[in-house]
């Protein structure tokens, strides 16, 4: 039994997945700075999407406020995901996901691991012959 199904082009792909990522933070920060307003707090923080310096307790407003944001966010997201994408939402909402994970808490990480640690590798091994830099041959 083969797989019957349209192909879509890489192009329409990424435009879509593009489209979704700035649907899903353009609603993060619509829905952040009403919750913000609704908790009557004095200061919208414009890093609301990637705040990990915020003391997680049921006490702290702040805190609420991103924890209902994130959750508002999503819950909207799949369905104007839905209007965009029309098939296949599971695929686009999986992967903003994913590069929220990967923006917000892996990327700067990952970052200066590899190249802190290419950076030591290449001045350890400079003298080393077989050690491979990345040259054009």
């Amino acid at each position: 039994m083969a797989f019957k199904g349209n192909a879509v082009d890489s192009k329409t792909v990424l435009f879509n997945l593009l489209l979704c990522l700035l649907i899903f933070y353009s609603l993060f920060y619509m829905i952040g700075s009403v919750c913000f307003g609704a908790f009557r707090l004095n200061h919208f923080d414009g890093l609301i999407p990637f705040d990990f310096k915020t003391e997680p307790a049921d006490s702290n407003s702040k805190y609420l406020v991103n924890l209902l944001s994130l959750e508002l966010t999503y819950f909207c997201s799949g369905l104007f995901f839905a209007a965009v994408v029309k098939k296949q939402v599971w695929d686009y909402a999986l992967t903003v996901t994913l590069l929220h994970i990967i923006i917000t808490s892996l990327g700067s990480g990952l970052f200066l691991m590899i190249c802190n640690g290419q950076l030591i590798s290449y001045f350890m091994c400079q003298n080393d012959e077989s050690y491979v830099t990345f040259s054009l041959y």
